[in-house]
């Protein structure tokens, strides 16, 4: 049975802009409850927050619209951070630290790309080892000691501000509006909607899917790696834990913002908003005075209900 037009219409704004109206009426219930969640600082606190989170799960959103996971986010985030702080502690030089965590976000979304696309490997299976070997050789290189970072002018990517709007927000908005671009403007973005459209079908179209599937990798290295330097400046430490659990942040958020886990489906702004839901329950929670293990078994569920919802909304598109 195919779906009539206005049924068709309505489904696609409800996966398009339903978070948003969830994440205004949560934004309306925490001010009534606790006043202080509009207050100028806060605000400011929570943008900070959530430029952070959505920034680590913008290359999460092109995996997961490729029909793949990457579950190393975090073990690469964090592989980048402390080599870039290493780096920068022994020359002193913000742009060559700069460079090495860009390149060990490259290398690792490049072997994550390389034994998915090429020796057709399962995503799950691959970044699963990968968040592993990750984790592991960040302990090795930092001897489980956070790396201290001084260099004002790398500092500056997680602690200045530019007329008054924090360096992270800046860095978030300046990739998300590269990633518009790229997404919907360019071969690279039809080709990653095709691929998780379906696979098959974008092969027999000539599509070269093994390149673009480690391409897609690469990018969402780099973005990891840039993630990771971020988040080192912000806290002034290389930290070797760094990024644990951050693969179920980064998941979490796609698929609030209306990414689809069976592929082709999604757009990145919407990860924004499913940042945005995920940093304000913390914030919420916190404010409340909520105990802080909590938050894992709220983020949890959401999770749960998250896939639920995306499960339901695919079953009744092909209905």
């Amino acid at each position: 049975m195919t779906l009539a037009p206005a049924t068709r219409l309505v489904r696609e704004y409800a996966r398009d802009y339903g978070m948003l109206v969830v994440l205004v009426v949560l934004l309306a219930v925490l001010s009534l409850l606790d006043p202080t969640t509009l207050a100028p600082v806060n605000i400011k606190n929570l943008a900070r927050q959530v430029s952070i989170t959505a920034m680590f799960a913008a290359g999460e959103t092109l995996v997961i619209l490729g029909r793949m996971i990457d579950l190393s986010v975090g073990s690469v985030l964090g592989l980048s951070a402390v080599i870039s702080a290493g780096v920068l502690a022994r020359t002193n030089n913000a742009a060559a630290a700069i460079v090495a965590g860009l390149a060990v976000g490259a290398i690792m979304g490049a072997l994550n790309g390389v034994l998915v696309a090429y020796a057709r490997l399962a995503a799950f299976v691959v970044t699963l080892a990968t968040l592993a070997i990750a984790g592991g050789l960040t302990l090795l290189y930092t001897g489980a000691r956070p790396i201290a970072v001084e260099n004002s002018a790398y500092l500056f990517l997680g602690q200045g501000d530019v007329a008054g709007i924090p360096m992270p927000i800046i860095i978030t908005v300046v990739l998300y509006a590269s990633l518009w671009f790229l997404l919907s403007r360019t071969t690279f973005g039809r080709y990653n909607y095709a691929i998780g459209g379906n696979e098959e079908a974008a092969r027999l179209a000539g599509v070269p899917v093994e390149r673009y599937k480690l391409t897609i990798f690469v990018v969402a290295g780099l973005i990891a790696g840039l993630s990771g330097m971020v988040l080192t400046a912000r806290l002034g430490s290389g930290v070797p834990t760094l990024g644990t659990g951050y693969e179920l942040t980064a998941i979490t958020a796609v698929v609030l913002g209306g990414t689809s886990l069976f592929g082709g489906e999604g757009k990145i702004w919407g990860t924004i908003v499913g940042a945005a839901i995920l940093a304000l329950i913390g914030n919420g929670l916190n404010l409340l005075n909520v105990e802080a293990f909590y938050q894992s078994i709220v983020t949890g569920v959401v999770v749960i209900i998250a896939i639920s919802l995306d499960r339901l909304l695919q079953a009744y598109r092909g209905r």
